[in-house]
């Protein structure tokens, strides 16, 4: 829910540019000066020309420095669109993969989605169209938020749907299970859309700068509340994957005690979700924590170097959610290669795919 990420660096570095353009404007304006050629006495109209020395200013006004920070999110965001868009497609076009899980992996998928094409609109708004103007702005930072929300809003989403799944294994393949995914995405959409139109209701700094977070046009109150969010989430996720593992040894142990052997996958389970959780972990905490402590007034640099790992775990989201599992993997093949390898078939399922 930490979600006020990258629209921050982006367009805190947007509108300064702006700020610059519009002021070498004016000087231009204020001191260009204009030269009567003494030597005319005559009646006839006065000829007038610019002075020679002010020409250059003309050429600053036309450039514009493009941050190589600003380049970076592009490119992730191009990169989490198309990882994202190609989930998007095989789940929309494989009528078999209709289940619980794979509802909320494309809804994941959607979410990433969102985020990477508005890190590209981010871009194309600061350097290509007027980023001054407040619609804009609001719009690009809107988007983001909602976004990125719903993106940890799905990984949560995913943990509690793998924790059901694990604990009431008996009743998890029910319509009432579909059901309550069905709502579960609904509950998570309106929720990210309705954060992301706060700031086009007012709830921004545009009037009062000095009240605005490193992502502004959030407010510095707004972006604590979020942060302090995203850590209880993080660590309801925690507390869930605890128990995840606590079911799955369980579950070993009893196949142990029936079969006489230990369910090595067990362990390789766990250290899959533990990996899962720390790559979680390490691309916001970060963030967070930054969003929490620092203000309008730190470096945008520092700002910057915490949302990009921000947005780089919608980068691995596909591949942690999507691309490891064995179905999705099966489509892929047929949607590519039109076959399957026989490894995909003979594999069998095991704790770490959970």
């Amino acid at each position: 829910m930490i979600l006020s990420l990258a629209a921050a660096a982006a367009i805190s570095s947007g509108s300064s540019n702006s700020f610059n353009s519009s002021f070498l404007l004016d000087s231009f304006d204020s001191s260009t000066s204009w030269s009567e050629d003494p030597s005319n006495s005559s009646s006839e109209p006065v000829v007038r020309t610019l002075t020679p020395d002010l020409q250059p200013a003309t050429t600053a006004v036309a450039v514009q420095e493009v941050s190589p920070w600003d380049i970076a999110l592009c490119v992730t965001g191009t990169l989490i669109s198309c990882e994202n868009a190609l989930v998007i497609a095989v789940l929309f076009y494989t009528p078999a993969l209709r289940a619980p899980m794979f509802i909320l992996i494309g809804s994941l998928a959607v979410a990433d989605l969102l985020a990477g094409l508005g890190l590209i609109l981010n871009f194309i708004f600061t350097y290509l169209i007027n980023n001054s103007m407040e619609f804009v702005t609001l719009l690009s930072v809107g988007l983001l938020i909602s976004a990125f929300s719903a993106s940890v809003l799905n990984i949560l989403a995913i943990t509690v749907d793998r924790y059901l799944s694990l604990y009431n294994a008996l009743t998890y393949h029910t319509e009432r299970t579909v059901t309550f995914t069905y709502m579960m995405v609904i509950f998570i959409w309106v929720l990210c859309l309705t954060l992301g139109l706060l700031p086009v209701l007012g709830w921004n700094c545009l009037k009062d700068e000095s009240k605005c977070s490193i992502c502004r046009p959030v407010t510095k109150n707004n972006a604590v509340a979020l942060a302090v969010t995203f850590l209880l989430i993080f660590a309801l996720m925690m507390q869930l994957y605890l128990q995840i593992c606590k079911i799955a040894f369980r579950h070993a142990q009893q196949i142990a005690v029936q079969h006489q052997f230990l369910a090595i996958s067990t362990t390789k389970g766990v250290s899959t979700l533990s990996a899962i959780l720390c790559a979680f972990g390490v691309c916001w905490l970060p963030f967070a924590m930054y969003s929490i402590v620092a203000d309008s007034t730190y470096p945008v640099i520092y700002t910057y170097a915490t949302v990009l790992p921000a947005t780089c775990c919608s980068v691995i989201n596909p591949v942690i959610y999507a691309f490891r599992n064995p179905d999705i993997q099966k489509s892929l093949w047929m949607a590519c290669c039109g076959c399957v390898p026989s490894s995909l078939f003979l594999r069998p399922r095991t704790s770490s795919d959970v």
